[in-house]
């Protein structure tokens, strides 16, 4: 699971895109690097949001309007065992037992008070998107490519009362190239439905240097020499396994963002919405770890660990990814990535 971090730049309806000016500052940007295209990838997002109440809006000024709630299905090339489904999490509603006691006026809440934040939400707002105003909590899930096309049907048509289909969006044909210790996917983002229009152009910026986090997801050992280790890329991942703490992910993701908001700085281009530490970046890595120390794989505190201890985590971690589907190798691969693209491409209509 590689950190990445994701630009969209916009374009008007009749204007042309800033894919070529992208690749021109690219070239001139690394002139030591030779700009080197490694393949083609395709991007495809359709977004859904829920449908207005039948019941009339309120006229009470103190009652705040609801929340708008989303769901994006979002299928990329480069991760083709499984696509993403990205969703807002119900409002949380008090619950009132059968026969229960009426509250006392002392426990009633006051009228517009906020309500409790939904735990475990990925975050409450839309980042960097200008038009997008505080959304409910979003929540990310992943599907076998099979499925794809079968559950949005089922979400068009069963679900329409409740779930509106806005927009659908593509990358056709998207480039990527290899700069240095950055992998850069480039692509003009067109939308098909409900009309054919640009909407503008999405950069990926990818760290392809050493990284523990890259390391867990491909199985490698951190320091063994497995792994895309670069001794000059700022990035420490001398440690063992055994001493990887939530903390340290969270620091090589904001460590890792810096780097990626100094090459994008290189580029020098403006209006740009960026995507990097979205709500919810990283959560799958660390449900991973914290599942194989609860498993009693990591031993910890003790002071007499072996040196096996790194490859035993390892093995707990392949089986782990592995055990949910026989044909997908790590079934939460690239979610961080999904997170990123749903966000910029979150257009309000």
């Amino acid at each position: 699971m590689p950190i990445t971090g994701v630009y969209f730049i916009p374009a008007h309806p009749n204007a042309t895109t800033a894919l070529g000016n992208v690749t021109e500052r690219l070239c001139s940007a690394f002139p030591d690097e030779e700009l080197l295209p490694l393949g083609r990838w395709t991007l495809e997002q359709k977004l859904m949001r829920d449908t207005p109440g039948l019941l009339p809006a309120s006229s009470n000024p103190n009652q705040r309007p609801s929340k708008p709630r989303y769901m994006q299905f979002l299928s990329l090339s480069h991760y083709n065992n499984h696509d993403f489904i990205y969703t807002s999490e119900p409002a949380e509603k008090p619950f009132h037992p059968p026969n229960a006691a009426s509250p006392t006026p002392s426990a009633t809440p006051a009228v517009g008070a906020s309500p409790t934040p939904v735990p475990g939400g990925a975050g409450t707002t839309a980042t960097g998107n200008s038009n997008d105003t505080t959304i409910s909590p979003m929540v990310m899930t992943t599907v076998p490519h099979s499925s794809y096309t079968t559950l949005f049907q089922h979400f068009t048509y069963a679900c329409q009362p409740f779930w509106c289909h806005r927009l659908t969006v593509g990358v056709q044909n998207g480039v990527f190239y290899d700069v240095g210790d950055f992998g850069v996917r480039l692509g003009d983002v067109r939308q098909t439905y409900p009309t054919n229009r640009v909407r503008g152009t999405v950069v990926e910026i990818e760290w392809r240097g050493s990284s523990v986090i890259d390391s867990l997801s491909r199985g490698d050992t951190p320091g063994s020499g497995n792994s895309n280790a670069d001794a000059d890329s700022g990035v420490d991942v001398s440690f063992p396994l055994s001493a990887l703490e939530e903390s340290d992910i969270d620091a090589e993701l904001a460590a890792t963002a810096s780097l990626i908001r100094e090459f994008w700085a290189r580029l020098g281009i403006e209006g740009a919405r960026e995507a990097i530490l979205v709500p919810g970046v990283g959560s799958e890595i660390k449900e991973r770890l914290l599942r194989i120390k609860n498993k009693g794989h990591i031993t910890r505190g003790t002071g007499n660990s072996s040196g096996n201890d790194a490859e035993t985590s390892l093995a707990a971690l392949k089986t782990d990814s592995a055990g949910s589907a026989e044909d997908d190798p790590d079934p939460q691969a690239g979610a961080d990535v999904a997170r990123q693209y749903m966000e910029v491409l979150r257009f309000n209509r």
